[in-house]
């Protein structure tokens, strides 16, 4: 079977509630509670997912060991317009790293960062 690069992605964080609060804000969407799949110690809330769609679900996760990094892998959301999503990173306790510019044919992309330190990229064909 053929299929994309990407399948799941975790967002680790630190403070789980900041971090939801921050990503519900700015998505302007409702993340869920997610049961942890290996034991008690982890705390997941899920982005909207619908595994029949194109495109990869997700999660925010608390886990003993594991924490936000800067400069390591960037998730793209993919969202309508880069800038409307970009335009709440600020007043939600993110940063606007890179606000939004073109990459030409494939549209334009934000790269910001949230209230853990994670960068993390907006992608739009406006």
């Amino acid at each position: 079977m053929k299929q994309n690069a990407i399948g799941w992605f975790d967002i680790y964080v630190n403070d789980m509630e900041r971090a939801a609060t921050f990503y519900q804000s700015v998505f302007n969407t409702q993340l869920e509670n997610l049961g942890d799949p290996t034991d008690n110690r982890v705390i997941m809330k899920s982005f909207p997912t619908d595994m029949a769609h194109y495109g990869a679900g997700g999660a925010l996760v608390k886990r003993e060991g594991a924490g936000p990094d800067t400069g390591g892998t960037i998730v793209y959301f993919g969202v309508e317009d880069c800038s409307v999503e970009e335009s709440r990173v600020s007043r939600h306790g993110g940063k606007v790293m890179n606000p939004k510019m073109s990459i030409g044919e494939f549209g334009f992309v934000s790269v910001c960062m949230d209230t853990e330190g994670n960068l993390f990229g907006l992608s739009s064909m406006k």
